[in-house]
């Protein structure tokens, strides 16, 4: 771990302790399995239950959405009206294949947008995957004064995101922007 200034300590100390989270995965193929009335194995957004609730943090809605535009920024506007709500998690469709919408639905919709997030997740990456790391375009930012992630959905870059970046530092980002 880095070493974190006196300021940053502060901050953290007064930060709240508990943190609710949407998560929203999107992903066509497991959307049509889902309708079909098939077994749904979402891999990435159990592990992403799995490392909130052992934090002592909670996924308090989750959702499966499929590969559209339309859908992902109405999901969107449905978790960032929730008062219940204070971060959410959208896993998917964060690549360059000709169906990866994601980005381009949150980002227009971002008060402010954390590009660090981007930026250190893709470092992150790099150091475990290489160069592949530049296909993604993870990134995260505010809207509606909730924090949003945007995620690969991949298992293991669900994992490093949340160990490395989004549990360490979510309740400090969520204690600013309630300030």
């Amino acid at each position: 771990m880095k070493k974190m200034s006196k300021s940053t300590i502060e901050h953290k100390s007064k930060a709240p302790s508990r943190i609710n989270f949407a998560l929203v995965t999107v992903s066509t193929s497991r959307y049509f399995e889902l309708q079909a009335g098939r077994h749904v194995n979402n891999l990435s957004g159990d592990l992403v239950v799995k490392l909130l609730n052992g934090t002592g943090y909670e996924v308090v809605y989750n959702d499966l959405i499929p590969d559209d535009m339309s859908l992902i920024r109405k999901s969107l506007e449905k978790t960032t009206n929730m008062t219940s709500i204070d971060a959410i998690i959208m896993c998917g469709g964060t690549g360059v294949t000709k169906t990866d919408f994601t980005i381009e639905a949150v980002t227009p919709l971002m008060d402010k947008q954390l590009p660090g997030f981007g930026e250190i997740f893709r470092k992150l990456s790099y150091e475990i995957i290489g160069s592949a790391a530049i296909t993604t375009r993870a990134s995260a930012g505010l809207i509606n004064g909730k924090i949003v992630f945007c995620l690969p959905g991949s298992p293991q870059a669900v994992e490093m995101a949340l160990k490395n970046l989004i549990i360490p530092e979510v309740a400090h980002i969520v204690k600013h922007v309630r300030e």
